[in-house]
């Protein structure tokens, strides 16, 4: 039996001459102690990393070579998930949400070393705002992230109880709602970004994440169109991409004629720096 696979650290996956326990048998997408998606996590890792994000083909598990990337778009609460490139299985598209790879056979997990930070959010006027955030006039929510989290900890499939007012609201974490009586909300839980990479410690030319995906902005229209680096516009997809794999929480600015823009990768969103109009932006 590898040693490194009962604590979720082996580097060598499927490859690995030992035998690695859970190997056959799991249903898609894992378990959820492995995903990370459980309060407690059954495969902590024990060698200094903060976080690892491994595929599995039934075989055994693979670890994804700059996950960091991975990381820091499954802690934006709006990313429902991510297409990643150049692993073993080709290209491989995640689901966020249900935690699974999209029209492959495979399975997706994310291991960590159970200090991760979980934030919870609630849509509202179709946006994800986080539990504890101030209104408009100023005044704290009545609950905070730690709150909720307390009690998924003890029981992710209980519920969690609070008021506002006069009003009484439950959050369902099977079915991840915030209830009323005269309504529901969407709730996700995403963790608090943690950057485990220096920038200037990135291969570049060796990205698994990176090298053939496309970078959109959104038209008044609704419509969206690639960034394409031209005689007016200063850059392209390309310069985008490796910006973002550089470090994918920050983001970049550039020209379009005489006009200066910023990108930022977290918000997923273009700012006109002259008359502050944003767009949004994706990466396909």
């Amino acid at each position: 039996m590898c040693k490194y696979a009962l604590r979720g650290s082996c580097r060598d996956g499927s490859q690995c001459k030992m035998k690695h326990p859970g190997a056959e048998g799991e249903s898609s997408g894992g378990s959820n102690k492995a995903l990370g998606w459980s309060a407690h996590s059954g495969s902590k890792l024990t060698d200094g990393r903060l976080y690892q994000w491994q595929l599995g083909n039934g075989n055994g598990w693979l670890d994804v070579g700059n996950d960091h990337i991975l990381e820091a778009q499954y802690s934006l609460p709006h990313t429902k998930g991510i297409k990643i490139y150049n692993t073993k299985f080709g290209a491989v598209s995640i689901d966020f949400n249900r935690m699974r790879v999209l029209r492959k056979s495979l399975k997706v997990r994310r291991l960590d070393d159970e200090k991760t930070v979980w934030i919870w959010y609630c849509t509202l006027r179709r946006k994800w705002t986080k539990y504890g955030n101030k209104d408009s006039k100023g005044n704290t929510g009545p609950i905070k992230s730690y709150d909720i989290e307390k009690q998924f900890q003890k029981d992710p499939s209980s519920s969690y109880m609070f008021t506002a007012g006069a009003d009484k609201f439950e959050i369902k974490f099977r079915d991840m709602q915030q209830v009323t009586a005269k309504k529901k909300r969407k709730v996700t839980r995403r963790p608090l970004y943690r950057s485990k990479v220096p920038s200037t410690a990135l291969n570049l030319q060796n990205l698994s994440l990176t090298g053939q995906s496309k970078w959109q902005f959104e038209g008044d229209s609704g419509a969206w169109h690639d960034f394409e680096a031209t005689a007016r516009c200063s850059v392209g997809s390309a310069e985008i991409e490796r910006k973002f794999a550089q470090n994918p929480t920050t983001g970049m600015t550039f020209k379009v004629k005489a006009t200066s823009y910023k990108l930022d990768f977290q918000a997923m969103t273009q700012l006109n720096l002259k008359t502050n109009k944003r767009r949004n932006i994706r990466r396909v």
